[in-house]
């Protein structure tokens, strides 16, 4: 089931920026520069959005120079899948369960 950590990452993936940059990293590991070429959203912007997946453990940095690339850690969001199947799967055996009214 779906934890409240679960709903935090939710709340986090919900902006669609964060999204787009999640769904770009799920590709490929970049760094800001890429970033912006791809989203088309000002340094400053994309970098409060990549500080918000960083502490919410979606992303993770690897300095090169004077660049940092930003590469998405798959058990996160595979967790968060994860709860969303045991949820479908619930939601399949409750299809027989209806509680009577008073």
């Amino acid at each position: 089931m779906l934890t409240s950590v679960d709903t935090d990452l939710i709340r986090v993936l919900a902006d669609p920026l964060r999204l787009h940059i999640v769904t770009l990293l799920a590709k490929e590991t970049l760094c800001t520069t890429h970033l912006v070429e791809e989203t088309g959203a000002r340094q400053t912007n994309l970098s409060n959005h990549l500080k918000v997946l960083r502490e919410a453990g979606v992303v993770e940095t690897e300095p090169c120079g004077r660049y940092t690339y930003y590469r998405l850690r798959p058990d996160v969001i595979a967790r968060l899948a994860g709860g969303f199947a045991d949820l479908a799967e619930s939601a399949r055996h409750a299809a027989d369960n209806k509680r009577a009214c008073p």
